[in-house]
């Protein structure tokens, strides 16, 4: 944990120098059904000197992939593992941490991490169309979901979480609302929250909080920002990364571990119990973020354990979902 996160606080410092009572997902957004073509690439590489780390797939069998070295989005196609850049981010302090894209593909919004942006660019030209700056000095914007009726993003230094409008297309509102996050939130010294999902009944919002009980879960309030520690046993969540909900199954990306924990929570989000953890120490590379496709879960290999340079290499896995 110590060192994938001080990798993080090391990048960041380089970079440096009210919200809907619904919130089900978006019909489609990652959470394509049916089975992925048996002889689709399980392990495809990304660009040398990309440092990627949030994933984000559609209604089509895209990946699109951020990255921390300069803000670009690349896009891959799950089929042929082959991709390029269509979105040139604004350069070295600047990067895309997490990422989403809507329902009918149009529109992707990226955290700008220690740039303190939320950025929201078109899907096909990668031109981007809306910045926004949020926090305040130390802030990161680190993960996001999208609900009906807004975009939610984490902040790893602050207790608080982001809320930007979206119109009935999806399309962004002008102004973001801060929500400070109270109740049982514990912030710690530095790097505390990370990965966001939705709650399987829609009603509240899934915070991974890496302090609290030696790294756990937090159920989020969207109206009022209060958390409550979700009870998810003798489970630690200390890597707790990115965070993929599957109908009442929770894929927690645990990085620095190289696992995934595979949670299944009643329909409140308010309980969880373990039922499985993924590993792959061939394959897995520090994974950071997850999205679905088919029956396989898709994940960027961040590196963090290793000084990125130009030619640093970096590639995505994929992994069977648990069928359970």
């Amino acid at each position: 944990m110590q060192r994938s996160f001080a990798r993080r606080e090391v990048l960041g410092a380089v970079a440096a120098l009210g919200g809907a009572a619904l919130l089900a997902p978006l019909g489609g957004v990652a959470r394509a059904a049916g089975s992925t073509g048996q002889r689709w690439p399980r392990q495809f590489p990304l660009p040398n000197g990309f440092q990627p780390e949030g994933i984000a797939i559609g209604v089509a069998p895209y990946a699109y992939f951020g990255s921390l070295a300069n803000g670009d989005v690349y896009r891959a196609s799950l089929a042929t593992g082959t991709g390029r850049v269509i979105s040139h981010g604004p350069g070295a302090g600047h990067p895309v941490v997490g990422l989403k894209i809507d329902r009918r593909e149009r529109l992707l919004f990226l955290s700008g991490g220690v740039s303190r942006e939320i950025r929201v660019a078109d899907a096909r030209s990668g031109k981007l169309l809306k910045t926004f700056t949020v926090g305040s000095d130390g802030t990161m914007v680190n993960d996001v979901i999208l609900t009906p009726g807004a975009a939610w993003f984490t902040d790893s230094f602050k207790p608080q979480a982001y809320r930007l409008p979206l119109g009935r297309h999806d399309e962004p509102g002008d102004e973001v609302t801060t929500v400070p996050l109270t109740g049982d939130w514990q912030q710690g010294p530095s790097f505390t929250a990370n990965g966001i999902e939705r709650t399987p009944d829609g009603s509240a919002l899934l915070l991974v909080n890496t302090v609290v009980g030696g790294g756990g879960l937090m159920r989020v309030d969207p109206r009022t920002g209060v958390a409550r520690r979700v009870d998810i046993g003798d489970t630690k969540l200390p890597n707790g990364d990115g965070l993929l909900l599957l109908g009442r199954t929770l894929y927690v990306v645990q990085q620095a571990q190289n696992a995934i924990d595979v949670l299944r929570l009643n329909e409140s989000g308010t309980r969880g119990t373990a039922i499985a953890r993924i590993t792959d120490p061939e394959r897995f590379k520090i994974p950071t973020t997850a999205a679905a496709w088919g029956d396989r879960i898709y994940l960027p290999n961040a590196r963090f354990d290793v000084e990125p340079t130009p030619d640093t290499t970096y590639d995505a896995v994929a992994v069977d979902q648990i069928k359970r």
